[in-house]
């Protein structure tokens, strides 16, 4: 019986599997050797695809008349840099003493392709080849990954959807980044006077570009709309509460023109003329007998026509649930790590494979937040070992003893037909005696993945929400009388569950500023609800809710002033590291309700091991700038230059949904839903039909005027002003 090849991805990962093994190896150079087995691995990328000039010599000069640029028969070499590994790894594979390769390069598309090539490369004849599949690099996982091993075989549709990857950036980085330089490369290099510059073209990066500049139109167009809304001051045993006027049926002003939105006017003279004849049926006698009446109206120093007087319409109280979120998939945990640390989404994904390599968490490059039912089974041995986890041993344990696990099959946070190759972002519950030695950021994102996970075990907090609606006469001019409405909102937290774990949320600043863009639908319904529930952020204690239970329909409460409350609405924010990530993920479509971001997951922009790669590039060629301390993104002028050239030429590679309907097209090959061959008949088409439509375009004088539109936003250094 001939050997077996465990082939890694990298060293420290091959070091695991020797490990996990209990191989007695000998340390050869690139590779461990025992009498049984043999392991060894690559340092990355081995092999690559190799450039036009390859191909051709001529290729090496860009011109327009060899392009497009489609190779029949496509090329690959071996990296220079990685000659001796991928020799080293090549002898092995092709040994006589070697019946089975095991295929441990990393469980995701990027992993499969890493191995397809050096194979490929290798030449390998005659071998049994097998994929292990692993979510972690705990010794039984990879103990596991390597019994349960399939056939290679059976990965061959990911395996052309990784190579289709490959081709798809390959073949619209090198035509669209020479066509766009030979037609616009000179116009910008004479604008700006700072060299020659070429246009950097990819499939993923230019629409993300194309985001972002976007992002900065908006922002930069946006003009500022004024609101004002009535707010009446009543007094309820001493307490003096905000509510709100809204312009419900029965209203003087309900679907009037003269509204902003159902709760505010256009112009502060209508807010004041209706505050005028509310204040018509004032004074009403006050209640001397009572005290806390009496204080209430000193305090805010009430005047004639005040007091008046509201009539409680309803008083509603409910209980709502807040159930713990979802799991972190690598998108969300970018996100928040950008928000809480302010590092960007690369640091994070370097923070979380550290992490990952340490054994302390599972594979960190997936794009599911729920776990898998065989996972689940199993799942109260990652809560065991974090009883030896200082700041969440007493939750783990709390959830060990009353068994809280149980039943969690049955819910949102297990759900096999949302993993595609890997489930959800745990701690293993493995690896503890090693964390002391992480870096202190790696420590904290730890902590992150920790609470979030056992969030899911503990019950939903509670909040006893209560909605107050008044309504008061008033007489217009016209003689007619009609009833308006007010509504206050209020909130108490009274069962903190899941909140032990991950913290009380911090109530949010009440804030007359509206975040609005007119072509924004999710925003403007969000902005509406904002408005709506402000008051609800007015948290009050059990005996104001005692209060409010007593009360009933038709009683009378005093109004002691009625006042404007001046907004305005404000631009769109500028994303950050992490919504833009965010951002890719849904196909451009950023969307701050997580459930929401649940419900349309489907298909998105990169994935989720690309995309802290894709800012990174777009930073380091300067057509973005990333602030360090707010992770705030912004184009630079070159940037919005480029953004400019695609939308005058090659406008669909600016369009996120057409950017997520090429990668959804990676995922159909991958489940076998559509062959190779279908998937490169379109990506040839495309290509050709865009090459032809530039080439025909006359509209140097076009970019010229854009070049200055854009000009006019930086300083001579092409910073922002």
């Amino acid at each position: 019986m001939g050997k077996a090849v465990f082939i890694a991805e990298k060293p420290s990962v091959a070091a695991e599997f020797a490990k996990a093994l209990k191989l007695n190896t000998t340390r050869r150079d690139g590779y461990m050797e025992s009498d049984k087995a043999i392991v060894t691995w690559c340092v990355g990328h081995l092999v690559t695809m190799s450039y036009p000039e390859v191909y051709d010599e001529r290729y090496k000069k860009w011109n327009l008349r060899d392009l497009p640029f489609i190779p029949e028969d496509w090329k690959y070499e071996v990296i220079p840099d990685v000659k001796k590994q991928f020799q080293i790894v090549k002898d092995i594979l092709n040994r006589d003493d070697v019946d089975t390769i095991y295929v441990c390069t990393d469980s995701g598309r990027e992993g499969e392709y890493i191995y397809r090539l050096v194979a490929q490369e290798a030449g390998i004849k005659n071998k049994t080849e097998k994929r292990v599949w692993i979510d972690s690099q705990t010794e039984d996982e990879i103990l596991r990954g390597i019994r349960e091993a399939k056939d290679l075989k059976e990965y061959d549709n990911l395996s052309d959807a990784a190579y289709l990857r490959a081709k798809e950036d390959y073949l619209m980085g090198i035509n669209f980044s020479r066509l766009l330089t030979l037609k616009y490369g000179n116009s910008i290099q004479n604008f700006l006077k700072d060299g020659w510059k070429s246009i950097n073209v990819g499939r993923v990066m230019t629409c993300v570009l194309g985001m972002i500049c976007t992002r900065e139109r908006e922002i930069r167009n946006f003009v500022k709309t004024p609101f004002y809304r009535v707010m009446a001051q009543t007094s309820i045993s001493g307490r003096v509460i905000d509510t709100e006027w809204k312009a419900v049926k029965g209203s003087k002003f309900f679907e009037s023109s003269l509204l902003y939105k159902e709760n505010g006017f256009k112009e502060k003279t209508t807010a004041q003329a209706l505050i005028e004849v509310l204040e018509k049926h004032g004074p009403v006698q006050v209640d001397e007998t009572n005290q806390q009446e009496m204080d209430a109206f000193k305090e805010v120093q009430a005047k004639p026509p005040y007091p008046l007087e509201m009539t409680i319409k309803s008083i509603v109280m409910k209980d709502e649930k807040k159930q713990p979120p979802l799991l972190y998939n690598l998108a969300e945990l970018q996100n928040d790590c950008s928000k809480m640390f302010k590092i960007s989404p690369d640091e994070t994904l370097n923070v979380v494979q550290q992490l990952y390599e340490a054994k302390l968490c599972t594979y960190p490059r997936t794009d599911a937040r729920v776990l898998s039912t065989a996972v689940c089974k199993e799942i109260h041995k990652n809560i065991g070992g974090l009883q030896n986890y200082g700041p969440c041993a007493g939750f783990a344990k709390n959830i060990l003893a009353n068994q809280l696990y149980k039943g969690l099959e049955k819910t949102k946070y297990v759900d096999d037909k949302k993993i595609t190759d890997h489930y959800a972002i745990v701690p293993t519950g493995q690896g503890l005696a090693g964390l002391a030695k992480q870096k202190p950021v790696n420590q904290k994102v730890y902590m992150v993945i920790v609470r979030r996970f056992l969030s899911i075990f503990y019950p939903p907090a509670i909040y006893k929400k209560a909605t107050l609606t008044g309504i008061m006469p008033a007489t217009f001019s016209d003689g007619i009388t009609t009833t308006e409405q007010f509504s206050s909102n209020f909130k108490i937290l009274v069962q903190k569950g899941y909140f032990e774990i991950a913290g009380v949320p911090k109530e949010k600043k009440k804030n007359n500023k509206t975040n609005e863009t007119k072509d924004n639908k999710e925003k403007e319904i969000e902005n509406t609800q904002n408005q709506d529930d402000e008051n609800m952020e007015q948290s009050l204690d059990e005996e104001f809710f005692n209060l409010l239970y007593n009360m009933k329909k038709g009683d009378k409460i005093p109004i002691v002033e009625c006042n404007i409350k001046e907004g305005e609405t404000t631009p769109p924010k500028r994303f950050s590291s992490g919504s833009l990530i965010l951002a890719m993920e849904n196909a451009g479509q950023l969307i701050e309700d997580e459930d929401l971001r649940a419900q349309i997951k489907g298909s998105g922009i990169g994935t989720s091991a690309t995309r802290a790669e894709i800012i990174k590039k777009l930073t380091n060629i300067k057509y973005i700038a990333l602030n360090k301390k707010t992770q705030v993104i912004t184009p630079t002028q070159l940037g919005e230059m480029i953004f400019g050239v695609v939308h005058g030429s090659i406008k669909s590679l600016l369009n996120p949904e057409l950017t997520a309907s090429w990668e959804l097209g990676l995922t159909q090959v991958a489940e076998g839903q559509i062959t190779a061959d279908e998937y490169m008949e379109k990506l040839n088409a495309f290509i050709k039909g865009r090459f032809n439509n530039v080439i025909n375009l006359n509209n140097a004088g076009q970019m010229t005027s854009y070049y200055n539109y854009v000009a006019q936003f930086y300083n001579k250094k092409g910073k922002k002003t």
